[in-house]
């Protein structure tokens, strides 16, 4: 308690990360001002050229920090594509799709299977990004309430699923398109033509999913379940309405016909890419070179907003036409802390990479690295112990990958480690810890929630309860990235794991 304490109180002197990219930026042109008046520099083993450093200060950095502003921010590469499916999830989840697929999920399940059914269905929520704690939390606690079980364990469950494993899901989410296009950015250091699509993660994200649920199930059964036992709620506690968790007629057909459609526009992309000479294949009939990747995230967005107006008109939550740019200009509205984060981040990015003090500092860590003799494996673990232990205080992904991304991408790349794996390595530490810092804005959500089971329980139950299933997760995950990076199974289409 006393370590989480002290936790608590360093990340609560830490400014908003927009003050905290607009400080870093500063300090940047002070070290930028430094460093080049040293003549620091450091030859690139891609290019073979020199990398000198330049400084902030100077009239040239002066016209680019003045002069490029509105074009750092608006070639942001993850503004205009996390807008562009946020579109369409926007109508799926004001249409209240989104919504009933999470209450389905968690609904009707034999006792037996409701911790891995919860837990899975946790991974799903990610596609709704941070309304998947509001929505799930409460749920989990009335699915397993309604089985005979600790609703307390079922608050939890549901927490540490969305929170401990929110870069894993089984479909594509928002966090993919955000870090793609900051990994892509980085890798341009070494690389201008490398692209990392928001599939870049895709197999292995699926895969982390399941493994993930299985360690919630087995760690919440042969620990938590037991624990809870010393903790009954309340006899006056407010259990809540079981009723929340049936779906009216209406709203499983809208499901059924909302799924119908998914398959359909699944089918038409299919059949398009069939012919060895569609246009959705590039040079050589390839799939992976072709526009279907990088329209990704257009037809995501698309495919949210399609089905999501079927689920509408079905149930009645959209009426109109008129409604539907309605439900898009609110999603937009809620991007807007977002938008507002990314100005300062590439404002920050942009900066960084013309100093090219991250491209010297990859070049001599991968250098250093090299005369070490080592490997992969090692290297994995190290950065893991970094990231997980600054995701305490910084629990914003995207922020957090601003941040180190540009570092460790281009170095990993000297070492010949792929942007792809090194941005899921980034996942899992960004991930695990978000279930036990006090820093995380739902940790206290969920204290709440289980205080209207047991109005004596405090941060301490919480921790008791979420640091079993966080660190579980965090060393399975950790080990299953190992063996997938040894077997060498791509992370994604067209994304190879070295």
């Amino acid at each position: 308690m006393r370590v989480l304490n002290g936790i608590e109180r360093a990340g609560n002197k830490l400014p908003h990360p927009f003050w905290l990219f607009i400080i870093l930026s500063v300090a940047l042109m002070v070290l930028s001002w430094i460093l080049a008046s040293a003549g620091v520099s450091a030859v690139n083993p891609a290019d073979g050229k020199p990398v000198v450093a330049k400084n902030l200060l100077s009239a040239e950095g002066v016209t680019l920090m003045l002069g490029k502003a509105i074009e750092s921010f608006t070639t942001f590469p993850p503004l205009g594509t996390v807008l562009v499916v946020m579109l369409g999830v926007a109508v799926a989840d004001r249409a209240g799709l989104l919504s009933a697929v999470l209450r389905r999920g968690v609904s009707r399940v034999p006792a037996r299977w409701v911790t891995f059914v919860l837990a899975f269905t946790g991974m799903v929520s990610h596609v709704a990004a941070d309304s998947a704690y509001i929505v799930l939390i409460p749920l989990g606690g009335l699915a397993f309430y309604a089985v005979g079980r600790s609703p307390i364990v079922g608050v939890v469950v549901a927490f540490v699923s969305v929170a401990a494993g929110f870069d894993a899901s089984p479909v594509v989410t928002p966090l993919d398109v955000i870090l793609g296009g900051i990994t892509t950015e980085a890798a341009h250091t070494i690389d201008p033509t490398y692209t990392v699509t928001p599939l870049a993660n895709y197999f292995f994200s699926v895969g982390s999913s399941v493994v993930l649920a299985a360690v919630i199930t087995l760690v919440t059964e042969t620990v938590l379940t037991k624990r809870a036992k010393s903790m009954p709620i309340d006899e006056d506690a407010e259990v809540g309405d079981l009723g929340e968790l049936t779906l009216s007629a209406q709203e499983r057909r809208g499901l059924r016909w909302s799924g119908v459609t998914l398959l359909v526009i699944a089918a038409l992309i299919a059949l398009a890419i069939i012919p060895s000479d569609s246009p959705l294949r590039g040079e050589g009939g390839s799939l992976v070179t072709g526009p279907l990747l990088g329209a990704i995230s257009v037809m995501l967005g698309l495919a949210f907003c399609i089905v999501g107006i079927v689920y509408g008109r079905i149930v009645g939550t959209i009426k109109s036409s008129s409604d539907v740019p309605e439900f898009m200009a609110h999603g937009m509205r809620e991007m807007a802390p977002v938008i507002v984060l990314f100005f300062a981040i590439s404002q920050f990015l942009a900066y960084f990479k013309w100093t090219g003090i991250g491209t010297i500092v990859a070049i001599q860590g991968a250098a250093v690295l090299k005369s070490a003799g080592v490997s992969g494996p090692v290297v994995f673990l190290g950065i893991l112990v970094i990231v997980t232990l600054i995701n305490l205080l910084i629990t914003s992904g995207s922020a957090q990958w601003a941040l180190v991304g540009p570092v460790f991408v281009p170095m990993l790349m000297l070492l010949k480690i792929s942007p792809e794996a090194t941005q899921a390595l980034y996942r899992i530490a960004d991930s695990c810890t978000n279930a036990i810092t006090p820093m995380s804005p739902y940790f206290v959500l969920v204290l709440g929630f289980i205080q209207r089971y047991r109005k004596s329980a405090g941060i301490g139950t919480l921790m008791s309860l979420t640091l079993p299933l966080s660190m579980a997760m965090l060393v399975v995950w950790t080990l299953f990235f190992l063996a997938w990076w040894a077997l060498g199974i791509p992370l994604g289409p067209g994304a190879p794991v070295r």
